[in-house]
């Protein structure tokens, strides 16, 4: 029977912390733009940067030019 109050305890402090939560979000602005998410797939992505993290366009060989290379 303790076991029941010790779960009936914690499942009351979890939902207290989500409460805690959900009312942060509301205060810091989580929830005040519901029309963007909805259009903001209609847009194209903006292409991304090469950064250093491979080899850059430079050393890469066009598709035509290796295969000419091969031939040769």
């Amino acid at each position: 029977m303790s076991a029941i109050f010790f779960l009936i305890g914690c499942s009351v402090f979890i939902a207290l912390i989500f409460l805690a939560a959900f009312f942060w979000a509301n205060k810091t602005g989580q929830h005040e733009d519901t029309y963007t998410p909805s259009v903001r797939i209609l847009f194209d992505d903006e292409v991304a940067q090469d950064t250093d993290c491979g080899p850059s366009n430079e050393h890469r060989q066009s598709a035509p030019a290796a295969r000419e290379q091969t031939r040769s």
